[in-house]
């Protein structure tokens, strides 16, 4: 396996390190994902949606929301949602409003906030995303449980995120390209080779599909599975807060 190529924050430090890497990144985040992952970024986060099956009209969560990627995305499969989304670095968040006029086409309202201690009250959204997002949190427990809390009974939860692959050459093919290739190119399209350094390795110590998929259940979601994608490179994990939907 090729060796990453940072040295990961400590656990103390992660949130501000991870907050200020974004907010540097911010400007070029878009080009650079479409770039690196040569466009099939947006049809991993299709599938994400279709897991999801938002109810028509539902209030639906984005998570780390970035610059709203998968929020635009949910607004383009059905109009009449209401999605908030929801990310601690501010000027990713001014990317995500900026983009809004233009993208949005439906309810789309952008929130600064900590998924570890969410700012909304229990049993209030039908559903909830997060994408590329789970291993770069303090603490991926914590998370699942606020994610629970702010559902209804019945909403399902879907985190896609990249994986580490079962076959051994996917593996291999896979670490060679995200270790390596990633922080050349990030650095260029990017502007920081640091970030796009670091968020690779960011992989380095985040649970297999499989044991991601026992925090979900462990964190009391009902039916917690996962979808394997490109391999298992990337992975949509999903799990039902446990009720019957209103």
């Amino acid at each position: 396996m090729a060796t990453p190529t940072t040295t990961s924050p400590t656990a103390g430090d992660k949130g501000t390190f991870v907050r200020e890497m974004f907010a540097r990144i911010a400007p070029r985040y878009d080009a650079a994902n479409r770039v690196l992952t040569a466009g099939m970024d947006e049809r991993w986060r299709r599938r994400a949606i279709a897991l999801l099956a938002p109810p028509a009209g539902g209030a639906i969560v984005d998570l780390c929301c970035g610059t709203g990627d998968v929020v635009f995305h949910l607004l383009r499969t059905d109009p009449s949602l209401a999605v908030t989304g929801v990310d601690f670095c501010a000027p990713m968040l001014d990317g995500a409003r900026a983009r809004a006029p233009r993208e949005a086409r439906g309810s789309a309202t952008f929130v600064e906030g900590d998924v570890m201690a969410l700012p909304f009250a229990d049993n209030s959204f039908d559903g909830a995303t997060m994408g590329f997002s789970l291993r770069n949190v303090v603490d991926i427990d914590q998370v699942l449980r606020e994610v629970l809390r702010v559902l209804k009974p019945g909403a399902r939860f879907v985190n896609l995120d990249v994986s580490k692959a079962p076959n051994k050459l996917w593996k291999r093919t896979f670490d060679l390209y995200f270790y390596r290739v990633v922080p050349w190119i990030g650095g260029i399209v990017g502007g920081s080779k640091q970030a796009y350094s670091y968020l690779p390795s960011s992989l380095t110590n985040h649970p297999n599909a499989e044991a991601l998929r026992e925090k979900f259940a462990r964190a009391g979601f009902a039916d917690a599975g996962f979808e394997r994608i490109m391999g298992g490179t990337i992975a949509a994990h999903y799990g039902t807060k446990p009720g019957a939907r209103a």
